[in-house]
């Protein structure tokens, strides 16, 4: 049986989701492992994104709380604001209490990737207080190290990105993620599956 890795996020701009495509993308390249994307409900009215300027969504479907079991290994992304995941995750997250008291996601790896608005925006802090989720649900947190080899140590290029996950900064938003932030999304989504595969053959 397939090992099923889901790449669940949310994006307001897009910067989170292409780095979600690579991620699927370097998941997928793992013989033996289904990755598939989903986003977590809008929680803002239409009226409230356009003011916002948000483009319109993506086709890639909606996920419940409860489709979360489903998967082998799940990868959760979002935004920051103010240091920590936006809201919209964070109301994702509260809504899983009932696989929480029955420990549905208990064992399962996690990983974590995000998009900043600069380079000291929470790179390291949107990472580091979004693990609580998965220790209060019982979670394997995955995070790539320093796995990624000399792409880690970059100097020269504005980089996103950290030994806990993936990441990219947004700026005023007309930054896209740059080519080496994609290529680190993709070893994370291969490094992630590998390590997902080898957990789900070990159960």
């Amino acid at each position: 049986m397939a090992t099923k890795v889901y790449i669940v996020y949310y994006s307001m701009y897009g910067h989170v989701e292409k780095l979600a495509e690579e991620i699927k993308k370097g998941a997928s390249s793992v013989e033996g492992v289904e990755a598939k994307l989903w986003q977590v409900p809008e929680t803002l009215t239409e009226e409230v994104l356009v003011k916002m300027s948000a483009p319109p969504k993506s086709d890639v479907p909606t996920i419940t709380p409860g489709e979360l079991a489903e998967a082998d290994g799940l990868v959760f992304g979002f935004p920051t604001r103010f240091g920590m995941m936006a809201a919209q995750f964070k109301a994702f997250m509260d809504a899983t209490g009932g696989l929480w008291r029955t420990q549905q996601l208990a064992g399962k790896p996690a990983g974590i990737f995000y998009s900043t608005g600069s380079q000291g925006g929470g790179q390291e802090t949107t990472p580091l207080t979004a693990i609580t989720q998965l220790a209060h649900h019982g979670m394997i947190f995955v995070p790539i190290g320093y796995t990624f080899g000399a792409g880690m140590f970059e100097m020269e290029k504005v980089k996103g990105g950290t030994p806990y996950g993936a990441g990219t900064f947004a700026g005023d938003g007309s930054r896209q993620p740059s080519e080496l932030e994609l290529e680190q999304a993709f070893h994370q989504g291969k490094y992630f599956a590998a390590i997902a595969k080898k957990l789900k053959a070990a159960a």
